[in-house]
């Protein structure tokens, strides 16, 4: 099969809105978590005061996407309503759109009424769906209608599920064979700007999670941005035996890793060692090419 014909072609630049985003070289999206239950953040920004220093920080940092969740897809999370979830969400959107209106917004959800409320009211950029549209029938049709670009996620089972007991033929064209099946469908909606994030630690063992990031390469057959959400997650702290705390080099570790292996997006919750991370790459990549020149 020929993936380029078949979905998209060769793209580096997304249109947010009218606001042109460009992954030729790689970009920053971090995160903000208004929930009480996620595995690292959680809790921390129920305080006005505390969110809005965050939302500062990850600005003054250099963000180039603000993300804002507000439903923990951490196994064992509670599950809460959409209006629940769209009332977490106000005081980040309001805030961020009132001090920074030109910064792109992405909302981390995968219900399509929070996507079209968070798009509609608060002019957000940019849909990230960890079920790339599997949990609701509506959102591919309301990411067409929105003409957002549009972030689908690989994850194995239900937030609940998901590591009960992950298992894989082959991870890597089982997740490509994923991806092919909906990139075709989000193309007959008439979606144009997809990005994909293979989902490390949603529904994969450690294991299977140095496997991915091993392999990551791999989904640059579909010539369409790559995003990597690394950032503090279990395959380092279990596997480091610290805490989501103390796992801050192993991010940078395996965000350069990520980036090395053809990642366009970083998800982090640390915009700065981030950005200090794609800069050394950067001037790595800068060498090797040159190098080859010669």
């Amino acid at each position: 099969m020929n993936f380029k014909d078949t979905f998209f072609s060769k793209k580096s630049t997304l249109n947010c809105r009218g606001k042109l985003l460009d992954l030729s070289t790689p970009r920053i999206m971090g995160i903000i978590n208004v929930t009480p239950d996620s595995f690292y953040d959680g809790g921390r920004y129920s305080n006005d005061d505390h969110l809005h220093k965050k939302i500062d920080q990850l600005f003054s940092e250099g963000t180039d996407i603000i993300d804002v969740g507000a439903y923990s897809s951490r196994p064992g999370a509670a599950d809460i309503t959409p209006d629940d979830e769209k009332k977490r969400l106000l005081p980040a959107l309001l805030y961020i759109r009132k001090h920074y209106p030109d910064v792109l917004i992405s909302v981390d959800t995968f219900r399509s009424s929070v996507a079209s409320m968070a798009i509609s009211d608060y002019d957000v950029d940019i849909v990230n769906d960890i079920t790339a549209g599997l949990a609701d029938a509506r959102m591919l049709e309301t990411i067409a209608y929105h003409s957002v670009p549009y972030v689908m996620m690989h994850m194995q089972g239900t937030p609940a599920t998901m590591q009960a007991n992950p298992v894989y033929e082959n991870i890597i064209k089982d997740i490509i064979a994923f991806f092919a099946d909906r990139l075709q469908m989000a193309s007959s909606f008439g979606i144009k700007d997809v990005i994909i994030d293979p989902g490390f630690g949603f529904g994969k063992t450690i294991r299977h999670n140095y496997e991915l990031l091993h392999g990551l390469k791999a989904f640059t057959i579909f010539e369409i941005p790559v995003m990597a959400g690394l950032s503090r997650k279990s395959m380092i702290y279990k596997y480091l035996e610290i805490t989501p705390e103390r796992s801050l080099n192993g991010t940078t570790v395996l965000n350069t890793l990520a980036l090395l292996n053809g990642a366009n997006l970083l998800r982090v919750h640390d915009v700065k060692e981030a950005k200090e991370t794609i800069r050394l790459y950067q001037k790595y990549m800068e060498v090797e090419s040159m190098s080859s020149e010669q």
